[in-house]
């Protein structure tokens, strides 16, 4: 037990180090390191239920915290609102039967824990790098495991904005006497416009130890069942591109085209983020929850027989891959289109990734389109159909009826909450509640 404390301290040390350093590269994180345990302690009993999940955002508060608490001018009572809010919900998500919440705890380029390493989100108080006078995580690690319920850190890697506007860019300027600061001006160096906001560039390896050092921090300090990355890699727009050809020309050699090199960046950073959350605590689960398709037949004879915007050749994300080497204990590819949609089939979807599984050890949970229920749609128009429940129920057999699934995810939680969704959170309901 002593040398699992020094070594998991040498690690959050090296971790913190990362944060520190902006004037030369940091220390990699992925040099071997001896692991905190031979062998994975063993699953509890309630492991191998399927999991019935909700993913519940903080990014532009649509999930929470509730807007309105952000103005509440009086720490305290601001506090105590979002703490309501939350047991809130985890009470109705209770009585639904759902058993494992993906807590969005980095919506971008700041936190939702007292981090050493990223400031406070402003999400929680209007304002970058103010304390809002309780631990988020914490209290929903607390909550959530009081009602039965797992909790996986939801993290968004590269994010570091949701936009570009000049009041954005003043607020993170302000965070420069502050420690720590934000990644914006920190390392200025690393940061990139893509897709209309302020990312990093995932061709730096010291960007890559960053987040490593930041899912190491949260591992380390709490006891989360699990972490997980989004879909968000490289995002780019036609009109808003990443421009990382300096990068390319620095770190791109051996490589025949670009592309190749993203993926392979996008790769290296699931590697050693699997690595280190294993040597840190073997029990937690690391996850990826990317777009539904990976490649279309048309491009890649082992892709699926669909349409659609693929994650090989949109984020430089080779999901599959992933799969086949280990690198994933599960993974939740987002199916969001009903047994309709010519272009990506919910069912060729669902059969397609059952079957990517199947030989390996890497566990299968399908994410769900609930916001997409009781929404008028023209393509897809399965979805106001009897309240969206005969397709929602039509999803949830196949998933049960495949022994590759081993779990369903909601995308996302307040859409539980609208007025659209009510007959098919019945219908959830009575699937799933007790």
């Amino acid at each position: 037990m002593i040398a699992r404390v020094t070594w998991t301290s040498a690690l959050i040390a090296s971790a913190l180090l990362l944060a520190s350093c902006g004037s030369k590269p940091p220390k990699s994180l992925v040099t071997p390191l001896p692991p905190v345990a031979k062998h994975p302690l063993p699953n509890k009993p309630d492991d191998n239920r399927p999991v019935r999940g909700v993913w519940l955002t903080t990014v532009s508060r649509l999930d929470w915290p509730p807007v309105s608490s952000v103005n509440v001018s009086n720490p305290a009572t601001r506090a105590s609102l979002q703490k309501k809010a939350l047991t809130d919900k985890l009470d109705n998500l209770q009585r639904l039967g759902v058993n494992t919440v993906f807590f969005q705890v980095k919506p971008d380029g700041t936190a939702l824990w007292p981090s050493k390493i990223l400031p406070w989100s402003d999400m929680l108080t209007g304002k970058v790098g103010e304390d809002p006078g309780y631990d988020p995580l914490q209290f929903m690690l607390d909550e959530a495991h009081k009602r039965g319920m797992k909790v996986h850190a939801w993290f968004n890697p590269y994010r570091v904005t949701t936009n570009i506007k000049p009041s954005t860019v003043a607020e993170l300027n302000r965070t420069q006497s502050l420690h720590p600061s934000s990644v914006y001006v920190a390392h200025r160096d690393w940061i990139r416009v893509s897709s209309d906001r302020y990312v990093l560039d995932p061709g730096l390896p010291e960007a890559r130890d960053w987040i490593t050092s930041i899912v190491a921090e949260v591992v380390a300090r709490y006891p989360v069942d699990g972490v997980q990355f989004d879909d968000y890699f490289y995002t780019e727009t036609p009109g808003s591109t990443l421009n990382d050809s300096q990068t390319f020309r620095t770190y791109g050699q051996g490589f025949a085209s670009k592309a190749d090199w993203r993926r392979h960046n996008t790769e290296q950073l699931i590697t050693q983020v699997s690595r280190t959350i294993k040597q840190l605590n073997p029990n937690v689960q690391f996850g990826v929850s990317p777009a539904g398709v990976w490649r279309n037949r048309s491009h890649d004879p082992s892709g699926s027989d669909t349409r659609g915007a693929a994650a090989y050749d949109e984020s430089y994300a080779d999901t599959r891959l992933w799969v086949q080497k280990g690198l994933l204990d599960y993974i939740a590819p987002q199916v969001y289109w009903p047994f309709a949609r010519d272009a990506a089939r919910y069912d060729v979807l669902a059969k397609w990734w059952a079957n990517v599984v199947k030989p390996t050890h890497t566990r299968l949970y399908i994410g769900v389109a609930l916001y997409k229920v009781g929404e008028p749609s023209r393509n897809e128009p399965d979805w106001t159909v009897q309240g969206g429940v005969p397709e929602l129920k039509k999803q949830l057999d196949l998933n049960d009826s495949l022994p590759e699934i081993q779990g369903t995810i909601l995308f996302r939680e307040n859409n539980l909450n609208q007025p659209q969704t009510q007959q098919a959170v019945n219908y959830l309901r009575n699937r799933w509640g007790s």
